[in-house]
């Protein structure tokens, strides 16, 4: 039985919208193309109608997660994206949540085209948030230390025990720290 174009679009963007989130829940190696498909209820079979390689599937994915999360923060305001952001329930949600948190070790060791499409987004994110708020936004260099102290925290928080006192400590301090610099910025 012949597929319509429109269904085999369907089924691409399901493919990278379910890798996405399987990738930022396990890593890039903790999911196979098997798995994978059959979480998209799809064969296995089908992968390589859609793509040439599972790198090629994670720089799709990784992208569709970034662009998610573009989407999302796109006019909030600083400060509710840093409570947000370093919340147990973005922490918890590893799948849902930030790329960069996610995947960012994981990207490390990829190939120089994933690493470009992990920068690509978070030159996105970083454009995004200059632009959240108000007029008067934060610096380039404000917004990457902003980044790289969010993205820090979640890592560590997560890299502790999940009920532990010092997963929720990382989060808590941090949160407050950057919260209270972003009021003096301000």
């Amino acid at each position: 039985m012949k597929v319509s174009k429109e269904q085999v679009r369907e089924n691409r963007t399901r493919i990278v919208k379910t890798a996405s989130e399987l990738f930022r829940e396990r890593g890039f190696d903790g999911v196979g193309v098997a798995e994978l498909m059959s979480a998209a209820g799809l064969t296995h079979g089908g992968f390589y109608k859609h793509f040439g390689s599972k790198a090629d599937l994670m720089e799709e994915a990784m992208s569709c997660g970034f662009t998610r999360s573009a989407d999302t923060t796109a006019g909030v305001d600083r400060e509710k994206f840093i409570e947000y952001y370093l919340s147990r329930q973005h922490r918890d949600n590893r799948g849902k949540g930030c790329v960069m948190s996610a995947l960012g070790t994981d990207t490390a060791r990829q190939s120089e085209s994933i690493k470009a499409t992990f920068a690509a987004g978070l030159e996105r994110q970083l454009d995004v948030l200059s632009h959240a708020g108000n007029t008067d936004g934060p610096t380039r260099a404000e917004l990457i230390d902003t980044i790289a102290h969010l993205v820090g925290a979640l890592v560590l928080s997560r890299a502790c025990p999940d009920n532990s006192a010092l997963a929720d400590e990382i989060l808590d301090v941090c949160r407050t720290r950057l919260i209270t610099q972003n009021v003096r910025e301000a």
